[in-house]
């Protein structure tokens, strides 16, 4: 089992900047990819951004350039540095790992509000 508590979301306004951090807890060995997604009301969850225990990341086309994953593996943590925040970022961030065998594991989720 794998444990997720995400931190970090908060209230900001129009161009500015958060640091999300997930810290993941349990049987660290079986992850593979950590990511995050994000989840507006009557949408449906999408992928943000992840990164591979090489470091390899990927990026929605909507962030790219503006969001930057970083994974410690040494503190279970995965961060999501996000600047240039727009409006359309609001949304609830949710932290993802998926292991070896595909599992998926989920955190609780962090509201992240852009104001205008």
């Amino acid at each position: 089992q794998v444990q997720l508590v995400e931190s970090g979301g908060a209230l900001v306004q129009v161009g500015g900047s958060l640091r999300l951090s997930c810290v993941a807890s349990g049987s660290m060995l079986s992850i593979n990819t950590m990511d995050w997604h994000r989840q507006v009301p009557g949408k449906q969850r999408e992928l943000v951004a992840l990164v591979t225990p090489d470091g390899t990341t990927n990026y929605a086309g909507s962030v790219k350039g503006r969001f930057t994953i970083s994974r410690d593996n040494a503190l279970n943590t995965v961060y999501l540095e996000m600047n240039s925040l727009k409006p359309e970022d609001t949304a609830v961030y949710y932290c993802h790992a998926m292991s070896f065998s595909r599992i998926n594991y989920w955190g609780q989720g962090t509201q992240v509000t852009v104001s205008s």
